[in-house]
């Protein structure tokens, strides 16, 4: 069988996993076979951490609202439920927003509740 040879190809194809890389360090970003274990991980971490990214800003909006309504005498799970009572539709991220910046709306929108 005869040789064959790749040519730019296959330096096109390295290249591409190795322009990828250029910010990680050492030898992730120089010699190719590690570089594109490196690569197909850090594809694998971002798709995954995607999510983590939605679950982790809940957690943290979640938080911020429970602190602010404790200060009401109030836990987020009864202040949610009298939000949903009174057919007031806004989201975690707008509460926490609402309570971390502008604290008289908010303050209003717990005695309406």
């Amino acid at each position: 069988m005869t040789r064959v040879k790749r040519g730019y190809v296959a330096r096109k194809r390295r290249n591409k996993i190795l322009r990828a890389n250029r910010s990680f360090r050492g030898t992730h970003s120089k010699l190719f076979r590690i570089a594109n274990q490196q690569h197909m991980k850090a594809l694998r971490y971002s798709y995954r951490d995607r999510a983590c990214k939605k679950r982790d800003f809940r957690h943290l909006w979640i938080t911020r609202i429970n602190a602010v309504v404790r200060s009401y005498g109030l836990n987020y799970s009864r202040f949610m439920h009298q939000l949903r009572l009174g057919n007031m539709v806004l989201n975690r991220k707008v509460l926490s927003q609402l309570a971390s910046l502008d604290p008289a709306s908010f303050n209003r929108l717990i005695r309406a509740t």
